[in-house]
């Protein structure tokens, strides 16, 4: 086989989120000497970003302190804070909002618009960023430290055969390696596991967010107004809750997370949202309204005991990638960028990752999660231990002089007929969309259907087995995208996989009860084209 063709930079950067962004621009503004490349596997820069989003803006203050006279294109100061308890049928508004959602000098933004934004002020700098270019899998220099990436071949047939088209991917080689990729990264889930990243912490633990932009008719939107609910659609034993942000334009951003530690096999993060939707007091927002865009995306909720080590030989892990969203707060951006602009100081001085981990402990980035980490376990006794927890750990700053634990995702669920199933009292459906696949349609995703299938499934016996009798194929209702279906033909049960539906959530690689399932990257610009989200 010929040698691959390479290229080679001091510094690659894997993902174009706020991480990756503000690495880089920090990185150039501190050595302009350095050459610096960001590899994005989206089609365009923001196409797969999805957050809230409301974001502080003191990082980006000290980024580019100029910003706020050429704001993003979706940038609302935040105004009025509220919070409720919601049952089916009405809710209780909280007198106060805890600490953590005090918006107060913050902004509600499109995280993909701001990725959007930023690239340019990076390659203003010599930055040169790649949308389009999915790193498939680690390079290794000889003495087995990471020495950069492999781009992934364009062209290749579903049955592993090129096309007439066939590009083999290029190296991508570098003195270091920078790992953005975001929540459940899969270069980074390779890497953790080579050099026993997480030898040391707790299991990572997520979320699935899943979001709609919509279009309401004129008058009924308050720009800067921010709702957060918990409560009803979830069980008290479900973690979950809703954000319902006010944008210009007559647009709102609705959404729904749902905690992956849940424990019903039955539950169905994507119908939880569309129930939400349908409560009193949201039903009548939207009605008469449009849905602009929608998706849904994995959200890193471990915090300060999951950390795992952040550098090891050649390469190091910023943002979600590392694990840095605070939880109570529901933000990661200030925190991905701070861990950005931190690894760029670090880099700038060492040209090394070794430092970088003591440097991010040490630094405002984990002293924010430290004082959180026992909010987000507690819930996994229920709705009101968790909220007893969470105003004990607020109230005293989160010194109590324990650290609960967490555990895998995956190993929470129960066994059918082990358990009593929760009551799910869920109303009739009218707002669009209809269904997981008109869902799809929103989130303007797109696969080449003759590429290799990019859902890897170890054993798929194992679905119609196992599975389908101890879990009743929980992968068929845990995916937003329909991607996973048991279907029936003359020659048996079979899983099919629905790959061209995928909106590179991650779900199935974090909550499939064997571990059997790994996501990996399908040809660069494959996935989701998301527009203001």
């Amino acid at each position: 086989m010929s040698e691959r063709e390479f290229m080679e930079y001091d510094v690659v950067t894997v993902g174009a989120g706020p991480a990756g962004l503000a690495f880089a621009i920090r990185l150039k503004q501190l050595r302009p000497d350095l050459s610096v490349c960001v590899i994005e596997k989206a089609s365009t820069i923001g196409a797969h970003i999805l957050s809230g989003a409301v974001i502080e803006p003191q990082p980006l203050d000290e980024l580019l302190p100029g910003w706020r006279d050429n704001p993003p294109p979706v940038c609302v100061p935040a105004g009025k804070d509220e919070f409720w308890l919601l049952s089916k049928a009405g809710g209780t508004k909280f007198p106060f909002v805890p600490p953590g959602m005090n918006n107060h000098g913050n902004f509600i933004v499109s995280l993909g618009a701001l990725c959007a934004w930023l690239a340019p002020q990076a390659e203003a700098l010599g930055v040169e960023i790649y949308p389009g270019f999915a790193a498939a899998e680690p390079y290794f220099n000889e003495d087995g430290s990471v020495g950069g990436v492999r781009i992934g071949d364009m062209g290749v047939a579903r049955d592993g055969s090129h096309k007439p088209g066939y590009t083999p991917g290029i190296d991508i080689r570098a003195k270091v390696t920078v790992l953005a990729e975001g929540a459940r990264g899969h270069l980074t889930k390779q890497l953790v596991r080579r050099f026993a990243l997480d030898r040391d912490c707790d299991p990572q633990s997520y979320s699935i967010g899943i979001k709609e932009l919509w279009q309401l008719p004129e008058g009924r939107v308050s720009p800067g107004r921010i709702v957060h609910t918990i409560g009803w659609p979830a069980d008290s034993k479900t973690y979950g809750g809703s954000f319902i942000y006010h944008l210009d334009k007559d647009r709102v951003a609705i959404g729904y997370v749902s905690g992956l530690d849940y424990s019903d096999p039955l539950y169905q993060p994507y119908e939880a949202f569309q129930q939400l939707k349908h409560h009193p007091m949201i039903k009548p927002l939207l009605e008469g309204g449009s849905i602009l865009s929608a998706g849904a995306r994995a959200i890193v909720t471990g915090g300060w005991q999951s950390l795992p080590k952040v550098e090891m030989p050649g390469a190091l892990l910023i943002g979600d990638t590392a694990g840095l969203l605070n939880v109570p707060k529901i933000k990661g951006t200030h925190q991905a960028m701070r861990s950005g602009m931190l690894a760029a100081e670090h880099l700038a001085q060492t040209l090394s990752p070794e430092g970088f981990d003591a440097k991010l402990r040490a630094s405002a980035v984990m002293k924010e999660l430290r004082r959180v980490r026992n909010v987000k376990p507690g819930f996994k006794k229920g709705l009101w231990f968790g909220l007893l927890n969470a105003a004990w750990e607020t109230a005293i700053a989160g010194l109590s002089p324990w650290t609960l634990k967490n555990t895998p995702d995956w190993s929470s669920l129960h066994k059918l007929g082990q358990y009593e199933p929760p009551r799910r009292d869920y109303v009739e459906r009218t707002l669009p969309p209809r269904d997981r696949l008109a869902g799809v349609y929103f989130a303007a995703t797109e696969h080449d259907e003759d590429q290799p299938v990019h859902l890897k499934v170890a054993d798929t016996s194992v679905c119609v087995t196992r599975c389908a009798e101890e879990y009743g194929n929980p992968c068929t209702r845990f995916c937003p995208a329909a991607v996973y279906e048991i279907v029936e033909d003359d020659a048996g049960k079979r899983l099919q996989i629905n790959a061209a539906n995928c909106v590179h959530c991650k779900t199935c690689d974090i909550k499939d009860p064997y571990q059997i399932i790994d996501w990996v990257t399908p040809e660069g610009g494959s996935g989701p084209n998301y527009q203001n989200l």
